[in-house]
């Protein structure tokens, strides 16, 4: 007798065991709780095996066989997901979805712009995106959550490929009122005795302070903020200086106070954009046309994303 079950069913199988609960599977599958439970109940049935163990108002565990069931089920998922990939080869076709993940302080600046570009070429293209910081973005990957990360190659592991765009040097934020913002470019050993706002997330703090280690200083930190746009803000009303690799497309904050951008000189630790996937994994018609595509919309934006101040 045929199995009755879904790859629908399998995903929110998946999707409830990896996040302990339906209200978050829900969330990540963009489907409704009620679908969700009711494809859980249906595989029990059709199974014949308790997949789950329910807590009142504490979401739910995997039972001994239910552990074993999902790393079956990915293996399922990602075989079925291979045939999509083949298929779009051999037709000559990109289509299909894509989950691409994007670097949290930059993807109000790249990652609409780019899916927007990209779908409007490949019309048959489906994109998902999440935004994280860098060791996030590392375990989704990992997890054959996203298939791509738009993000720098800041501290990359070996078990990950990244393919650059380009080049990003560091840039100074400054208020229009700071002692430093008439000047052309700024050295690290001019920065030191001035406050500085921190944009304090993993692996970006070691980077922007390293600047100061390497020469031998101590950055003054007067303020630290885990959000871009808090950063630029403060920056801008004069709690102190920032260091970044992207600048907006105009020199004003986000509560419309203006503000500068100049070059850090006397420095090698340039970061490069670029594409991040897991290696080994082999790479699809719809892969290959969005790295492509990245690349060329990259270079085409870079006056008005990357431009110099």
């Amino acid at each position: 007798m045929p199995l009755r079950y879904t790859l629908r069913q399998l995903e929110y199988f998946v999707a409830v065991g990896e996040t302990g609960s339906i209200a978050a599977a829900s969330q990540r599958v963009n489907v409704s709780s009620p679908s969700i439970s009711a494809g859980i109940s249906q595989l029990e049935q059709e199974l014949g095996l308790r997949l789950f163990v329910r807590h009142h108002a504490q979401g739910l565990s995997p039972t001994p066989a239910g552990l074993k069931i999902i790393a079956e089920a990915r293996e399922v998922l990602q075989k079925a997901a291979g045939l999509r990939d083949l298929a779009g080869d051999l037709s000559g076709f990109v289509r299909g979805p894509l989950a691409v993940g994007c670097l949290s302080t930059f993807a109000q600046v790249l990652l609409p712009g780019l899916r927007r570009g990209f779908v409007e070429t490949y019309s048959e293209v489906r994109i998902s995106q999440t935004e994280a910081d860098q060791p996030e973005l590392f375990s989704l990957l990992r997890q054959a959550r996203i298939d791509l990360a738009l993000t720098y190659d800041l501290s990359l592991p070996r078990d990950l490929v990244f393919d650059s765009l380009i080049e990003m040097p560091p840039l100074v934020a400054l208020a229009e009122h700071h002692p430093l913002a008439a000047k052309s470019e700024v050295t690290v050993d001019e920065l030191a005795p001035h406050p500085m706002v921190l944009l304090d997330l993993p692996l970006s703090t070691d980077y922007f302070l390293s600047f100061f280690t390497r020469a031998g200083l101590h950055a003054n930190v007067a303020e630290r903020t885990r959000d871009m746009a808090v950063m630029r803000s403060l920056v801008a009303n004069g709690f102190g200086y920032s260091i970044v690799n992207m600048r907006p497309n105009r020199n004003v904050a986000p509560d419309g106070t203006p503000m500068r951008f100049i070059p850090l000189t006397g420095t090698d630790s340039v970061l490069r954009l670029g594409l991040l996937s897991t290696r080994g994994v082999k790479s699809t018609r719809l892969h290959g046309a969005f790295v492509q595509f990245a690349r060329n919309w990259v270079k085409g934006q870079s006056a008005r994303v990357f431009g110099s101040p």
